[in-house]
C-alpha cells in the first residue's frame, strides 16, 4: 500500500489506470525519428531484408495457401475509408472528427485472419530459411516452391517450434509452421478462445491449454522449449524477426496510399491507432511507418481499461519491470489479443521516443464500436480490433495535443486517421453473434 502511493505521487496518472478510468496519456518525450532511431536497435536495411526475404517465400506461399495466388504470394490487406462509422462516432460521442477515417484491414489477411500474420508468418519463415541454407539444400537464388516438396517437408520434421500466445500469434504461427512441416506446440493462456484453439488442433498442431494468463503461457513455452535443442522457442516479448515482420508493413501501406493518390507530408499528416498487447505487432509496425512516413505520422498504441501494460511501463519508464497485477488490476477482458498484463521491455524501450501517446478503453465502449462498425459499414471485427477506433476522437478532443505537436485546423482538416485493424476475420458466425449482442 505505501509502495502504491509513493507510485502514484510519483506517477498520478496511475491512479486513473487502478480506478479503470478510459485514460489518454500524451507523450512528453515524443522526438523526431532521427533522435529516436538510434534507440530501436534497428535499421531500414534490416525492414529491406526482411522485405527481400518475404518476396523469396512469396512463390512458395502462393502455392501453399490459394488465397494469396492474387497477390503473388505476398500477404497484404486493403486500407478502406468508413465514412458512415465516422458519421456514427461523431454523432455518438458529439465529436467532431477533423479529417477522414480510414481502417486498415490486417483482420482479413490471408492465412490466420489477423495481425500476426505479418511477423508470426515472417518468423516462421525465416528460421526455415536459415536451417534449409545452413543444410545446404537451399540458395537465396532457388525458386521456394521447391520448399513444398516432399523431401524438405522432412526435413523440416526433425524440427520443433513453440510459441506462447493469448490466440492470434498462436494461429498464424502455428498455421504456417504445421504447412511448411515443422512440429508446433502452442501453449495458450485461459482468454484464448475455444475456436482458436480448435482450429489450430485441426491443422495438427498440439496446443497447451493454461488456467492462468498470458505471461504464464510464454514463460511455459520458454522452459518446454529449452529441454529440446531442435525446437525454437519463437519469444513474442522479445523476438526482433517477429518486430521487422511488422514493419514491412509501412512501406507497403507508403504505396498503398500512392496508388490512392492520398498525401501524406507536414500539411496532410497521418494518424494511426494500433491496438496493443504485449507490444510486438503495434511497435513493428509503428516502427515501420516511422521508417516510411518521417515525422509526418503520430503512432498511438490502444489497451484495454483492464490491460494498460504499455501505458503503465512506458508512462512510468519502468517498463516490463512493472505489471499491471502489481498494481491491483486483473488482466481480464474481452478483447482476448489484448490480455496481457506485463509488456515487452524491448518494444517499450525501443519505441518511447517515437509514440506519440497510449489511450486505454473499456470492453463495452469496443464492444459497442463493433456493432456501430457491423451496422455502418458491414465490416465485422473481434473486440480487440476495435481498440483503435476510439483514436480520432481523443485526438480531435484535445487542444493540448494539438498545441504540443503545433497542429494547426487546416492541418487537422487535411489528416488521415488509420484504425489498425488487428483480427476478426475469421472469427465464426455463432462467436460473433455473440460479439454483436454485446454492443449498443
Amino acid at each position: 500500500m505505501e509502495n502504491m502511493q509513493k507510485l502514484i505521487a510519483q506517477y498520478p496518472l496511475v491512479e486513473d489506470l487502478v480506478a479503470l478510468k478510459e485514460t489518454t496519456w500524451f507523450n512528453p518525450r515524443t522526438t523526431s525519428l532521427a533522435e529516436g532511431l538510434p534507440y530501436v536497435g534497428l535499421t531500414a536495411q534490416d525492414v529491406k531484408a526482411a522485405n527481400d526475404r518475404l518476396t523469396r517465400f512469396a512463390p512458395y506461399l502462393a502455392n501453399a495457401f490459394p488465397e494469396t495466388a492474387a497477390t503473388g504470394g505476398i500477404i497484404e490487406s486493403d486500407v478502406v475509408a468508413i465514412p458512415a462509422m465516422q458519421r456514427r462516432l461523431e454523432e455518438e460521442f458529439r465529436q467532431k472528427i477533423s479529417g477522414e477515417i480510414l481502417l486498415k484491414k490486417d483482420s482479413h489477411l490471408p492465412v490466420s485472419g489477423s495481425i500476426k500474420a505479418r511477423g508470426g508468418i515472417y518468423e516462421v519463415l525465416t528460421h526455415a530459411e536459415r536451417l534449409a541454407l545452413e543444410a545446404g539444400l537451399l540458395s537465396t537464388e532457388d525458386d521456394y516452391s521447391v520448399l513444398l516438396s516432399p523431401e524438405f517437408k522432412q526435413f523440416f520434421s526433425q524440427y520443433s517450434i513453440a510459441v506462447g500466445s493469448t490466440g492470434n500469434l498462436g494461429l498464424s504461427i502455428g498455421i504456417m509452421s504445421a504447412c511448411i512441416g515443422f512440429k508446433v506446440t502452442v501453449h495458450m493462456s485461459a482468454d484464448a478462445r475455444a475456436w482458436k484453439k480448435t482450429k489450430l488442433r485441426s491443422h495438427g498442431v498440439t496446443v497447451v491449454e493454461y488456467e492462468e494468463d498470458y505471461g504464464v503461457a510464454v514463460e511455459q513455452g520458454r522452459k518446454a522449449a529449452e529441454s529440446d535443442p531442435n525446437c525454437f522457442f519463437i519469444d513474442d516479448e522479445n523476438s526482433r524477426t517477429l518486430f521487422l515482420g511488422y514493419a514491412v508493413a509501412g512501406q507497403r501501406l507508403k504505396a498503398q496510399f500512392a496508388q490512392q493518390g492520398r498525401a501524406v507530408d507536414a500539411e496532410h499528416p497521418l494518424f494511426v491507432y494500433l491496438p496493443c498487447g504485449v507490444g510486438g505487432g503495434p511497435g513493428g509496425v509503428a516502427f515501420g511507418l516511422k521508417l516510411a512516413f518521417g515525422d509526418n505520422v503520430h503512432c498511438f498504441f490502444a489497451e484495454p481499461t483492464h490491460s494498460p501494460c504499455m501505458l503503465l511501463g512506458i508512462y512510468t519508464g519502468l517498463h516490463d519491470a512493472l505489471s499491471v497485477q502489481d498494481i491491483g488490476i486483473d488482466n481480464l477482458t474481452a478483447a482476448d489479443g489484448l490480455a496481457v498484463g506485463r509488456a515487452s521491455g524491448f518494444v517499450g524501450r525501443a519505441m518511447e521516443r517515437l509514440l506519440d501517446g497510449l489511450y486505454t478503453l473499456d470492453d463495452q465502449t469496443m464492444y459497442n464500436m463493433l456493432g456501430w462498425l457491423a451496422q455502418a459499414e458491414n465490416i465485422r471485427l473481434e473486440p480487440s480490433a476495435l481498440a483503435g477506433m476510439a483514436g480520432p476522437l481523443r485526438i480531435c478532443a484535445s487542444t493540448a495535443y494539438q498545441q504540443m505537436h503545433r497542429l494547426s485546423t487546416k492541418q487537422l482538416s487535411n489528416a488521415t486517421h488509420l484504425v489498425w485493424a488487428t483480427g476478426g476475420g475469421m472469427v465464426p458466425e455463432e462467436e460473433m453473434a455473440q460479439y454483436l449482442a454485446k454492443g449498443r
